[in-house]
C-alpha cells in the first residue's frame, strides 16, 4: 500500500535536514517550521533575495562551504519543526549553541566567521520556501531515490534523499511514481495523504546542489550529465508534457489547500491519487 515512508523538515534552509514523524501542513507553505529561518548576505533583505538568479541567500548554490556546517535542533513541538535551539559545528570553526529567536545575531555572527563574510539570520512563519507559487511540501518516492542512486557509483539511497532534499517520501509505488502528480498547466493533481488532500503543482528544476556530496560539497563528476541522460532513458510513460521543459528535473512541487491547513500528517498513513482538478 502506498504510504509515507519519510517526513523530513529543514528548520533552517539550506542546513541539514530532520526527520520527523509528524508534521502540521500550512497554508501558503510545506509544513510547519520547514525553513522557518533562513541564511542571508548581510544587509539583504529577505523579500528581495532570489534562489534564482537574483542572489541574497547564503546556500549550498550559492557557496559550497554551507555542506560543511553540521547541525542538530531542539524543536518548537512534535507537529512544529521551528528550531528553538540549534548546536552547529564545522570543520574549524568548532561546535556552538545557540537559542532561537533570541541568539539569532550570534548564529549569523557564527557563521559568518566560519564563511568568512558577513551575514544575517532571519525567520519567516510561514517558511523561506523556493518556490511561492507551488510552496507545499515537495514529495519524492523511495523508488525514485533508489533508481536514481543506482545512476552513480558510491551514492546510496539515503544519500541521495539528502541530496535532493525532499520533504515527504512516498513508499509502496513505482519509480518516478511522483510525476502522476503533474498533469497539463491548466490542471492540479489532487492526491491525499492522511486526512490531508494536496494538489501536486509541477516538477522540481534542479540546480547544482544535489550534484555535491551533501556533507563536504564536492562536486560529483559529470552528475548532471549523467542524471540528464539517464533521467531521459528512464522517462515512463506518465511523465512528460507541458511541465516537463528538460530532463533535469525531478522531485514534485506542491501546494497546500486553505483547507487542509492545519492537518498532521504522520508516517505510515496512506498516500492515494484522488485525480485531476482545474485551476480555473
Amino acid at each position: 500500500m502506498p504510504h509515507i515512508s519519510r517526513i523530513l523538515a529543514y528548520p533552517i534552509k539550506s542546513l541539514p535536514m530532520l526527520a520527523r514523524e509528524q508534521a502540521t501542513l500550512i497554508a501558503d507553505g510545506a509544513l510547519a517550521g520547514d525553513r522557518a529561518y533562513a541564511v542571508f548576505e548581510a544587509g539583504v533583505s529577505p523579500g528581495e533575495a532570489s534562489v534564482a538568479g537574483g542572489g541574497g541567500y547564503v546556500n549550498g548554490k550559492s557557496d559550497r562551504q554551507v555542506h560543511t556546517v553540521s547541525a542538530d535542533y531542539e524543536l518548537a513541538g512534535d507537529g512544529d519543526a521551528t528550531p528553538t535551539q540549534i548546536n552547529v559545528d564545522a570543520p574549524g570553526a568548532g561546535a556552538a549553541e545557540f537559542s532561537l529567536p533570541d541568539e539569532s545575531d550570534a548564529l549569523a555572527d557564527w557563521l559568518g566567521d566560519m564563511l568568512g563574510y558577513a551575514v544575517d539570520v532571519h525567520r519567516d512563519p510561514a517558511g523561506f520556501q523556493d518556490r511561492s507559487r507551488a510552496s507545499g511540501p515537495t514529495i519524492i518516492s523511495e523508488a525514485t531515490l533508489e533508481e536514481v542512486a543506482s545512476w552513480y557509483d558510491g551514492i546510496d539511497s539515503d544519500e541521495m534523499c539528502r541530496r535532493l532534499r525532499p520533504n515527504i517520501v512516498v513508499d509502496g509505488v513505482d519509480a518516478f511514481w511522483e510525476d502522476r502528480l503533474i498533469a497539463e498547466p491548466d490542471s492540479h493533481v489532487e492526491f491525499q495523504l492522511g486526512e490531508a488532500f494536496i494538489r501536486g503543482v509541477d516538477p522540481c528544476r534542479r540546480c547544482v546542489v544535489p550534484s555535491r556530496d551533501p556533507d563536504t560539497g564536492a562536486e560529483y563528476p559529470d552528475f548532471r550529465t549523467r542524471f540528464i541522460n539517464q533521467r531521459k532513458a528512464t522517462l515512463p510513460e506518465w511523465s512528460g508534457g507541458d511541465r516537463f521543459d528538460g530532463f533535469f528535473q525531478l522531485m514534485t512541487n506542491t501546494i497546500v489547500p486553505d483547507s487542509t491547513a492545519g492537518t498532521v500528517i504522520e508516517l505510515g498513513e496512506k498516500v492515494e491519487i484522488r485525480g485531476t482538478v482545474a485551476t480555473n
